[in-house]
């Protein structure tokens, strides 16, 4: 999955939320979006946005999700198979 794509939606919503109450909320709300960009992107747009370095905050995100594995379980369990068909729809993966 390209952290990249994803975190451009995510990064903003998560730097906000941090740990705060109704965390679940927040990641659900942040899914749902990367969902719909995903969904609305032509291929030739995700592969632009494959290409370009991620964004201070995009990393911040990753960090974020690398240390919380909560967090990072209930993300990727409602993005990934979206992006995965996106994705290979897009050539993007075998």
């Amino acid at each position: 999955m390209n952290n990249r794509i994803v975190l451009s939606v995510v990064a903003p919503a998560l730097c906000v939320a941090g740990l705060a109450v109704g965390q679940e909320r927040i990641l659900d709300m942040v899914a749902s979006k990367v969902i719909g960009r995903y969904q609305s992107s032509s291929c030739e747009e995700l592969w632009v946005k494959k290409s370009q370095p991620p964004t201070q905050e995009e990393q911040r995100a990753v960090q974020f999700l690398r240390n919380d594995p909560t967090a990072r379980a209930a993300f990727l369990n409602k993005v990934a198979a979206p992006i995965a068909n996106k994705m290979f729809e897009c050539g993007m993966i075998p």
